[in-house]
């Protein structure tokens, strides 16, 4: 047996068990530490299993069951075997004053001796939180960009001088009679869509749109962004309040923010 093997075999045997002793050593305890809180209660830290060592006699059986099964041994000669292999472990680290247990962390000995385990950071031995995280509850505003919607422009007198500036033909002059008493034809009416014989025709004028609608419409339109625009500036006033509080009375949004029992949970 050698450091390694010991590291993977404590490691399977914590993971399914609350304590796994080492004869002659003392005892791997993991125990649960439930959710709590960070930064001043803006962080909600999810549970883990925490491993310590306990120094001292130990009746555990864990282990030296684990090696004679694996290694189909009796249970005796498993233990005789183990214990050896502890005790020479214990003069390296009463001599080097650490020990690395690969995959769990650091035994370590005090200048009296006294053994004290530091465990690897991020160490995972509590399969049933697979996949929890921590959860911060500040909320950082992203910017906003101004949108600015191009509104189409239309200018009704253009049209209605168009129409205006249409040449109305003059009226066929009446040819002069060799005499006075000759009666003058007159010419019959013509309809509008039809030309006189002789003259070109006369383009119609379009009706003009109704200026009253487009200028109804840019007015909504105009009437919807001020609205839109005033209430993202109160957005971001009340935004601003609230995180001058948070920095300059953080204990009044803290009242705000928690109950009485979240607030002793955060402060202890």
């Amino acid at each position: 047996m050698d450091v390694e093997l010991l590291s993977r075999i404590l490691r399977e045997l914590i993971t399914a068990h609350d304590e796994v002793g080492l004869p002659s050593l003392g005892v791997f305890v993991a125990e649960m530490v439930p959710a709590s809180f960070s930064d001043r209660g803006y962080t909600i830290n999810p549970p883990y299993r925490r491993l310590s060592f306990i120094q001292g006699e130990c009746n555990d059986t864990l282990l030296v069951d684990f090696y004679a099964k694996s290694n189909r041994m009796e249970p005796h000669a498993a233990e005789t075997y183990i214990t050896d292999f502890l005790q020479e472990m214990r003069k390296v680290l009463e001599e080097r004053k650490t020990i690395t247990l690969p995959g769990l962390g650091r035994l370590r000995a005090t200048k009296e001796n006294a053994l004290f385990f530091v465990q690897e950071e991020g160490l995972d031995i509590f399969p049933d939180g697979f996949g929890l995280r921590s959860v911060s509850l500040k909320h950082i505003p992203a910017e906003t960009d101004t949108v600015e919607i191009p509104l189409p422009f239309v200018n009704p007198d253009a049209r209605i001088q168009a129409a205006d500036d249409v040449p109305v033909p003059e009226p066929s002059s009446v040819p002069e009679s060799s005499s006075a008493s000759e009666t003058v034809p007159v010419p019959e009416t013509v309809p509008a869509s039809e030309p006189a014989p002789g003259q070109e025709p006369v383009p119609v004028a379009e009706p003009a749109p109704d200026s009253g609608q487009a200028v109804r419409r840019r007015s909504r339109l105009s009437i919807v962004l001020t609205v839109s625009g005033v209430l993202l500036a109160v957005a971001c006033v009340l935004l601003a309040v609230f995180v001058i509080l948070a920095h300059a009375a953080p204990d009044f949004i803290d009242s705000i923010l928690y109950t009485p029992e979240e607030l002793r949970i955060i402060n202890y």
